[in-house]
């Protein structure tokens, strides 16, 4: 029997003729040769005859280039014996296995999953070129992470039943450190100023973590971007970059960087004038407008303009106003003219509020925050209001808002919230350490969203030696329509003082109240609510004398009615991290008839976040309270204010600051008072190299306060001081916080409480 090649691999790649020629014939039957793994039915699949069938050199070609296009065979013959159609092939050989080894800058897991979308992975047919393509790549990745040094190199191994086995062996080497950048050109700034501005730095305390000390092309892009912002902020038109160099010494191990400029005149503005359809108030554009005659240019001050006339003209319903300033330059006199044209566009109304991300809350939760209403003028000042009643929520990591305009018409968009939820069940637990205090322990269990309604319950449970709590709340925040809120709380408390430095009693309290909260203003709240509580008092053989004669002339256990109205103004940015706005409250609880006890007990709290740069910001905290009895009696010992350790002034031990008695034994123990004044100053800022990640910052504060008795005078000479840094990270494990303080000002006997912790479970 002879066989007879009809066509082979000639054919398939360059279309030309048979490698010889044939007469057409009947096939009598088809046969398929050298397969291993492909199915022969795959084979017969692109063949375009069947048995029967009158078989042609042009379906021969055409099957060849069909079966050459799988991607299966390396070589594909079709050869005729005696009316038998007979197709060889010569498989590819499956990738088994891939391995890496030496690779320690990346996740192995992550490269193969890299790898499968370039088409390389286990199981699939192996192509040489998609290996080459992966080790460029990979090489690339390394010289993005600085590694200049690394070498890849791949080895293929044969395998049984056709297969292969892939292995990268890579050797890192060290990361090239940038050792010099230098600035050419500069005469207004001082090169060490210029550089502190650069996100790539030299080697440092921190860059072991932040990595800024290795070279990346996309860094130093933004970084001469904030080096051309910075000279035209400061009036310099005519800057201009002229060169860059980036060298590296022939070990691969240090990088230097040149950076040639030209920093030119500093202009100023010569005038400022507003064309187009000016549609708002000459006064309001007056306002608006932050570059005046006479100014010194800045970039910065005209990119601050047109946005402010953009948003002006987007709180009116001009959702596609354009703002463009045109120079006019003189350079002769180191002038600048600006010409504002200012294009409303067409007023606009939104279509549909689209929500998207939020898996757990439900779609009403997050439509009642919304100020701009579906079918009303596009308001961007109510649209940014929305979103951040949303942020205040703490339900969400992030909250996104986009306006696309509705296809197909010139007046209508769509407002589109996307949220990024995060876990608002929280299990808390609390440990503190001193040099003087034992360990505390305390737990909580919460969920602010409860089943995604925005409702809040939390149990909390605190076995403390001091603070035995068992609590249960429960609050509504929309109770009504209008945002009427509505809670209950009931409690178990035991506090005994025994083990902190405060003189000897324990109360043992359980209670029941109801509270609401009234909706007087966008920011501003009316709290109110009565709540019945009933305290046993205890009092021992070394307890003070004034708690022995609380006790014998109004008895161990009181029950008491208190009534609670408050204020709260809440105008900050976010919930979780705030960086702008101011967040006030008055709280006024009083024990009313015919409770058995009166008192009533006041605080005020101001709180005020400034923001500085991006991400950065300075909050400032001052707390006053006062108590009182009234009707002939004196305020409850156990009604006392304290202050000192985490959440007061910190660097001192937990309510051990104010008046203090003497023991037996020489000891001081803290009894409290009826006024107290808090302050606090800290400043928040990211952790260096996290970028825009929110959820690491780090704190310098300075703390300060003190507590005063009814028989004391007030002074601010008695305040004590404390400063420390402070550290907040929202782990996956839960958040926690951490602080290390030190006191500034302290007498005597005051008690120190250095480190603190606070960390948390998030289900």
């Amino acid at each position: 029997m002879k066989r007879t090649l009809i066509s082979g691999l000639l054919a398939a790649l360059f279309a030309a003729a048979p490698a010889f020629a044939f007469e057409p014939f009947v096939v009598k039957d088809i046969r398929v040769e050298g397969i291993q793994r492909t199915e022969a039915g795959t084979v017969f699949n692109y063949l375009p005859v069947k048995v029967g069938d009158r078989f042609t050199e042009a379906q021969a070609q055409q099957a060849i280039k069909a079966l050459f296009g799988t991607g299966f065979f390396d070589d594909v013959r079709i050869e005729a014996e005696d009316g038998v159609l007979v197709v060889v092939v010569d498989e590819r050989p499956a990738i088994a296995q891939i391995d890496f080894s030496g690779v320690k800058e990346f996740d192995a897991k992550a490269l193969k999953e890299g790898l499968k979308q370039l088409g390389l992975a286990e199981s699939r047919i192996f192509d040489h070129s998609l290996l080459e393509q992966a080790e460029q790549e990979l090489k690339r990745q390394y010289l993005t992470r600085g590694k200049y040094a690394a070498t890849v190199k791949t080895t293929v191994t044969p395998l049984e039943r056709n297969r292969v086995a892939i292995r990268f062996d890579v050797t890192e080497g060290e990361a090239a450190k940038i050792r010099q950048i230098k600035i050419v050109g500069n005469h207004a700034f001082d090169e060490e100023d210029l550089v502190d501005l650069f996100e790539l730095t030299t080697p440092g305390w921190f860059t072991w973590y932040t990595k800024s000390d290795q070279y990346s092309r996309q860094k130093l892009s933004g970084d001469l971007e904030t080096l051309r912002s910075y000279y035209l902020d400061q009036g310099y038109l005519d800057f201009s970059i002229d060169s860059t160099q980036v060298s590296i010494t022939p070990d691969k191990k240090d990088i230097y960087i040149t950076i040639s400029i030209t920093e030119g005149n500093i202009y100023k503005v010569s005038g400022v004038k507003l064309t187009g359809d000016l549609i708002l108030p000459d006064d309001k554009y007056r306002e608006l407008v932050k570059v005046h005659a006479g100014d010194t240019f800045s970039r910065k001050a005209l990119t601050e303009t047109n946005k402010a006339i953009t948003d002006a003209l987007g709180n009116e319903g001009y959702a596609f106003a354009n703002v463009n300033a045109a120079p006019k330059v003189d350079r002769d006199k180191n002038e600048v003219a600006f010409n504002i044209f200012v294009d409303p566009g067409k007023r606009v109304y939104v279509h549909r509020i689209n929500i998207a991300g939020n898996e757990r809350t439900r779609d009403e939760v997050i439509r009642r925050e919304m100020r701009q209403m579906e079918g009303g003028w596009y308001d961007g000042e109510k649209i940014n209001r929305s979103k951040v009643r949303l942020d205040r929520l703490g339900f969400f990591d992030e909250v996104n808002v986009e306006t696309p305009a509705v296809p197909g018409t010139t007046d209508q968009v769509d407002v589109n919230y996307n949220v990024k939820e995060r876990q608002t069940g929280n299990l808390a637990l609390g440990v503190g350490f001193s040099s003087s205090e034992k360990v505390v322990l305390s737990a909580s269990v919460s969920q602010q969203n409860l089943f995604g309604t925005g409702n809040a319950l939390t149990f909390a449970i605190n076995t403390s030696k001091t603070n035995k709590v068992y609590s249960l709340s429960y609050t509504n925040p929309y109770a009504t329509i209008d945002g009427i809120s509505q809670g209950f709380d009931a409690y178990h408390r035991t506090y005994d003082a025994n083990s902190l430095d405060i003189s000897r009693y324990k109360t043992t309290s359980t209670g029941f109240g109801v509270r609401y909260g009234v909706p007087i203003a966008e920011d501003d709240r009316i709290n109110f609510g009565l709540a019945v509580d009933q305290t046993k008092v205890t009092t021992f053989s070394d307890s003070p004398v004034q708690y022995k004669d609380f006790v014998d002339a109004f008895g161990n256990q009181a029950t008491s009615l208190l009534g609670t109205i408050g204020w709260s103004r809440d105008s900050r940015d976010s919930f979780l991290y705030p960086r702008k706005g101011t967040y006030q409250r008055v709280f006024l609880e009083v024990a009313v008839p015919p409770g058995e006890i009166r008192y009533a007990k006041a605080l005020y709290q101001h709180q005020k976040f400034f923001p500085f740069g991006d991400y950065s910001a300075l909050m400032l905290n001052g707390e006053v309270g006062w108590a009182h009895g009234y009707g002939g009696k004196p305020l409850p010992f156990y009604k006392n204010f304290y202050a000192g350790g985490i959440g007061s002034v910190r660097g001192f031990q937990q309510s051990s600051l104010g008046p203090r008695i003497l023991n037996t034994d020489g000891s001081r123990d803290s009894i409290g008072g009826n006024r107290r004044i808090i302050a606090n100053a800290e400043y928040f800022f990211p952790f260096p190299g996290t970028g825009r990640d929110k959820t690491f910052r780090l704190s310098t504060f300075v703390d300060a306060g003190q507590v005063w008795g009814a028989d004391q005078k007030f002074s601010f000479g008695d305040l004590r001081y404390s400063a420390g840094i402070g550290f907040a990270w929202s782990s996956p494990i839960g958040p926690l916080k951490l602080s290390v303080a030190k006191p500034l000002k302290k007498e005597k006997d005051d008690k120190t409480q250095t480190i603190q912790f606070q960390l948390g479970t998030m289900f």
